[in-house]
């Protein structure tokens, strides 16, 4: 099924709205959850011709160590909290502001995977 994001035909009172413009292209996505395993995109047409890179599968993540200021890669080895949706959590689903267990330790993603096709995040210290 996909998501229309066109104005509804009708109003509260149950009156029809007048059609003021011609039918266009207008619908959103559904939305793509991205899980831990190997590296697996999907390239989506946008307006204007432009490429989306999305991605469905990942098990590396680019990591930011905000002590030493730099950035390397990681291994993705679980995720263990999600604010979006603790129902992520089992599933393995990551999402921007989730937080993974890394080789490097845990950490924070900064990116939106499902979007942008990479996985940003910053190590988190354990107080």
């Amino acid at each position: 099924m996909a998501i229309s994001q066109f104005r509804a035909k009708r109003k509260k009172t149950g009156g029809r709205y007048k059609s003021i413009a011609k039918k266009v292209k207008n619908r959103g996505n559904l939305p793509l959850f991205v899980t831990i395993g190997e590296l697996r995109k999907k390239i989506d047409r946008t307006r204007g011709g432009h490429l989306k890179k999305r991605l469905l599968q990942a098990d590396m993540a680019n990591v930011y160590d905000p002590k030493q200021k730099k950035y390397s890669k990681a291994k993705v080895i679980s995720v263990i909290d999600n604010p979006g949706n603790r129902n992520f959590i089992r599933r393995n689903i990551m999402t921007k502001g989730c937080i993974i267990k890394t080789e490097k330790g845990d950490a924070k993603i900064t990116s939106r995977p499902g979007q942008e096709g990479q996985i940003n995040a910053v190590l988190i210290d354990k107080k």
